[in-house]
């Protein structure tokens, strides 16, 4: 798979401002400052079109990119402190109505290569289990370990994460490592979506 282009298209704050999708929408989830708007910016080639921070929490609305044959969908980060509860509840919320929508096909799941899931890891990879929700887990900053490093993590992962190790791809949005592997996951994920007659009505 080739992308040729990536443009943001909108964001929303309310279910009411979801959009419908007339091709295949991967989700992407995961904690706060694991890396979601960096390797959004890496699959596009382009280093500013997903707006990166050193400070966590800064994607606090469901923001929507174009990529031709594809939609990305960057969800708020999860598990960051320093905010109130109610803003936490506030995107608990947006959260749950946009997996109850169900206007996706797939989802990457970033965690921390470097780190052993937290928590919150641990329960938003329970709830896409239990919702039978598809997903791969993304390991993000793969380029801060040696190569010998990263599988024992790979392999510790895997165990945690009761899944198989090909379900993990270790990612780095500053060497593109993982880029590859990503776009053809993405590309069987396309085919099956049209295998299964995705439709704007879905």
């Amino acid at each position: 798979m080739v992308i040729k282009e990536a443009k943001f298209i909108t964001s929303a704050a309310s279910e009411a401002q979801f959009i419908k999708a007339d091709k295949p929408m991967i989700a992407i989830c995961g904690k706060s400052n694991v890396g979601k708007s960096t390797f959004i910016n890496m699959l596009a080639n382009r280093k500013k079109l997903a707006k990166t921070s050193s400070a966590p929490g800064r994607t606090r609305l469901v923001n929507y990119f174009d990529f031709g044959e594809f939609i990305l969908a960057d969800l708020p980060g999860y598990g960051y402190a320093a905010v109130s509860k109610g803003e936490k509840e506030k995107w608990a919320r947006l959260l749950d109505r946009f997996f109850e929508r169900k206007e996706f096909c797939h989802v990457f799941a970033l965690v921390d290569l470097r780190h052993d899931p937290t928590a919150d890891d641990m329960q938003m990879q329970t709830y896409l289990n239990y919702h039978i929700i598809p997903f791969s887990v993304i390991a993000t900053k793969a380029d801060k370990l040696s190569r010998m490093k990263q599988k024992e993590q790979v392999r510790a992962l895997s165990t945690k994460l009761k899944m198989g190790i090909a379900d993990i791809i270790p990612v780095s949005g500053e060497t593109g490592e993982g880029k590859d592997e990503v776009l053809k996951k993405i590309a069987q994920i396309i085919a099956l979506s049209k295998e299964e007659g995705f439709t704007e009505e879905e």
